[in-house]
């Protein structure tokens, strides 16, 4: 969880401004149940009439009012009524903090006023009379006005006001007021300001999923670019750790998890704290009495949350494994389809396949299976929820201590509390996933390199490049191995010369050629060229003086041209065509119709294994290197082009260093130096004829390779 929230840090300004709009729109979604609530309560069932003070009333219902007030509520109230021309009051106060006292002071009063005006048989105005000859006292006025108090028990604020309110209506309609245009007005105005309400809601919340789409996709964009730097930094230990489908699929679905869980995060992770908190908040504001329902509502959802995800956690984290394990089997068949069909394994790679489709398909389901049960149970809580409310609400509703439009609200409040955690428990569905997602590209990240670059480097000692590449008692074993694959392997190879390697299988001559480049590094000697300790310069700067031609030619989707350019941007269209000819390419490229911009389809599917390999070897010509590797690289080339090709190179490269390795002798037979390898020890070095006469492994080499005249001859015609 710590992970993918780290990943956000790089965007903080569009965090914050994404948390600004939701708390905007959170402000306008919680203000609409209170819209519903107003609209209910006072303009229908008030008429539109929002407070107990009247903006205007009969001089004498003011002053039947005052029998019912204490001193201190009339000081509330008549500093703020003045008398107009035809005798009536009219408020002359604005402020809402002296209003609200005002409609403390009045609401009492109205509510007994009105009380007896019901009353047939009571007349106020008697009453006022009677007050005014002294026959009754204010004491005994107030008396009364306990007594009413006490007979309303805990009836609420909101009532008192409503039934005060009656008495307003019917000053307003004595005064002359039109009361049907009052409440349209009030209609109107509250209408108006919720579509307001709405439409900066829809605002936010489109800003909101805007922003948090580009957020999560540069999060995306920059974990890929990272573990791809990552990745091709990696040394051959590195990438043998990880498979290469294991690779691709924390490259791309792994990502992809994370980017969709961003966009969870900030549209509903954060939003649903914002959202349940203020309609907690507005919930005990509304003061109905029914807070406990929403305990009750949490505590069902938490339970079913915690049930589910006890279940389905441990399958989620099984499932990216078995995604790995299908993109593996996927991988392998596709790349080995011709082996798969000469051996006649169709059946059993399609049965290898099922299995790990069907594993897949299980955990899926399985999952699916148990948050199928999670949206019919959240619905059937919150169905009990609103039903809870209703049948709790009508009661409050019934003894006069709760309005309609205020459990309106509650529902719509509850609704809100219970929606917050349900987009909890949906990011908490995700959550398992993208957290193991998240622990395999860390894994990646965090992989520590073992071949990498000095602190200080002696790049500049090597500005010069002879290309003299020695090898001085060089040992080598593999990461996790017991037995070493090269041991005290010495040699030095000089530029203008050919120095071979040759060797039985498994000999190690693929290995020894690996270290010049640092896809490993040495474990015991050093590799040095003109004098300077490979390890001791930069790994770029090395690379730059080689020219390589791996075992398996390698080409990338493009053209030729960027094929043979491969090198570098500075290679030539000459220095191309004259490599592509060295190598000789020349004869199918001219037969193409766009001959240096025919297409190379990924991999170099689309051209034959000696096509492939002559592309390969130009490649690396075109470079102009200062040391060449030729790993085995004239394989795949018939004897012809492999003489012709060879002959080529020696009169285009004579002032480079060239190391080959190789398998037949015919290739390496008139090489300067020729190193034989067994069992990863230097059997022999020498030329051709001297190995034939001193090195017993070379000689079983060439018996196997030669005629016994080419042997007696020295020399392959």
């Amino acid at each position: 969880m710590t992970k993918i929230f780290k990943y956000l840090k790089d965007s903080k300004a569009m965090v914050l401004t994404i948390i600004l709009l939701l708390v905007i729109q959170a402000g306008c979604e919680l203000s609409l149940p209170q819209y519903t609530s107003d609209i209910v309560d006072i303009g229908i069932q008030q008429g539109g009439i929002e407070r107990v003070t009247p903006e205007v009333m009969r001089k004498e219902t003011y002053q039947n009012l005052t029998l019912f007030m204490t001193e201190e509520e009339i000081q509330k109230v008549e500093p703020y009524y003045s008398e107009n021309e035809e005798g009536n009051y009219v408020l002359n106060t604005e402020d809402e903090d002296v209003l609200e006292e005002m409609d403390q002071a009045l609401g009492m009063p109205m509510l007994i006023l009105a009380s007896l005006e019901e009353n047939a048989e009571v007349d106020i105005n008697q009453i006022r009379q009677a007050f005014e000859a002294g026959m009754v006292t204010g004491e005994q006025m107030l008396e009364q006005r306990n007594e009413v108090e006490a007979a309303l028990g805990d009836m609420s604020e909101s009532i008192i006001q409503q039934k005060a309110i009656l008495l307003v209506q019917e000053e307003y309609e004595a005064v002359g007021l039109d009361l049907d245009q009052l409440q349209m007005d009030y209609l109107k105005d509250k209408g108006v300001q919720m579509i307001g309400m709405a439409v900066m809601m829809m605002v936010a919340s489109v800003l909101v999923a805007l922003l948090a789409a580009k957020v999560a996709a540069g999060v995306g964009r920059d974990l890929r670019r990272k573990v791809f730097q990552k990745v091709v930094s990696f040394s051959n230990a590195e990438m043998e750790h990880f498979s290469t489908a294991s690779l691709i699929t924390r490259s791309t679905n792994d990502i992809q998890q994370i980017q969709m869980v961003e966009v969870m995060l900030l549209r509903m992770v954060c939003y649903a704290p914002i959202i349940g908190l203020g309609g907690i908040f507005k919930v005990i504001n509304t003061k109905t009495g029914m807070s406990w329902i929403i305990v009750v509502a949490v505590a069902a959802i938490m339970v079913l949350v915690l049930l589910l995800m006890t279940v389905a956690m441990p399958k989620f984290k099984q499932m990216q494994t078995l995604v790995d394990r299908l993109n593996l089997v996927s991988r392998e068949i596709l790349t080995g389809i011709p082996v798969i069909r000469a051996f006649s394994r169709e059946k059993f790679e399609e049965k290898r396949f099922d299995v790990a489709n069907t594993n897949l398909m299980k955990t899926q389901l399985f999952t699916n299976r148990v948050m199928t049960i999670m949206m019919p149970a959240m619905m059937l809580i919150m169905n009990g929820i609103t039903v809870l409310i209703v049948w709790s609400g009508a009661h409050g509703i019934d003894q006069g201590n709760l309005q309609v439009g205020d459990m309106m609200a509650f529902i719509t409040y509850t609704m809100q509390i219970v929606m917050s955690f349900l987009m909890l428990t949906m990011i908490s569905i995700m959550l398992p996933r993208a957290g193991v997602a998240a622990d395999r590209i860390e894994e990646v990240l965090q992989m520590e390199v073992s071949v990498k670059d000095a602190e200080n480097v002696r790049d500049a000692e090597l500005d010069d490049v002879k290309g003299y590449v020695e090898f001085k008692d060089v040992s080598f074993r593999y990461p996790g191995a017991d037995e070493e694959t090269l041991e005290h392997i010495s040699f030095v190879a000089k530029p203008g010369e050919t120095t071979a390697i040759i060797g039985s299988t498994g000999s190690g001559k693929s290995t020894l050629v690996k270290l010049v480049p640092r896809f490993f590094d040495v474990t015991g000697g050093a590799i040095t060229i003109d004098g300077i300790d490979i390890r001791e310069l930069s790994m770029n700067k090395v690379r730059s003086i080689l020219g390589l031609v791996p075992q398996k030619g390698v080409l990338f989707s493009g053209t030729i041209e960027s094929n043979l350019k491969f090198g570098g941007e500075w290679i030539t269209d000459e220095a191309m065509e004259t490599a592509a000819e060295v190598a000789q390419a020349t004869e199918f490229i001219e037969t193409k119709k766009d001959r240096y911009q025919s297409p190379i389809a990924q991999g170099g599917t689309n051209v034959s294994g000696g096509q492939k390999q002559r592309l390969s070897i130009a490649r690396a010509i075109a470079k102009n290197p200062k040391v060449f590797l030729f790993d085995d690289s004239f394989s795949a080339l018939d004897y012809k082009t492999d003489v012709v090709l060879r002959r080529a190179l020696n009169e285009k490269v004579g002032d480079a260093t060239v190391i080959i390795v190789a398998q037949r002798i015919s290739t390496i037979l008139h090489a300067d130096q020729i190193i034989v390898l067994e069992d990863g020890h230097v059997a022999g070095i020498g030329r051709h004829e001297e190995l034939l006469e001193s090195c017993e492994a070379y000689q079983e080499i060439a018996k196997s390779q030669l005629s016994e005249s080419e042997l007696k001859g020295g020399h392959v015609s």
